[in-house]
């Protein structure tokens, strides 16, 4: 378990989009790029970010990695946000 707060994780709107884009379809780095005004660096240290706290997974597939939602890190911030409700 990654000891990383997601809260401070989509804090930064980049990272918020990266979510939103992957919410979609999952996606490589290089198409994660193309509609940010960042460096592709820049993206896979967002990403990274992402990976830390549970938020995103990767895989592989040759030599590209590929980033997808991981719905099972949001049950902390579904848990949190729950208390809000019940």
């Amino acid at each position: 378990m990654t000891i990383a707060d997601p809260f401070d994780a989509i804090a930064d709107p980049n990272r918020r989009y990266l979510l939103e884009e992957l919410r979609r379809a999952p996606r490589t780095v290089n198409e994660l790029a193309e509609g940010l005004p960042i460096s592709r660096p820049a993206v896979s240290q967002h990403l990274k970010a992402l990976l830390d706290c549970n938020l995103v997974s990767v895989s592989t597939s040759g030599t590209r990695r590929i980033y997808a939602i991981n719905r099972p890190g949001f049950d902390r911030l579904n848990l949190w946000l729950d208390q809000f409700w019940s």
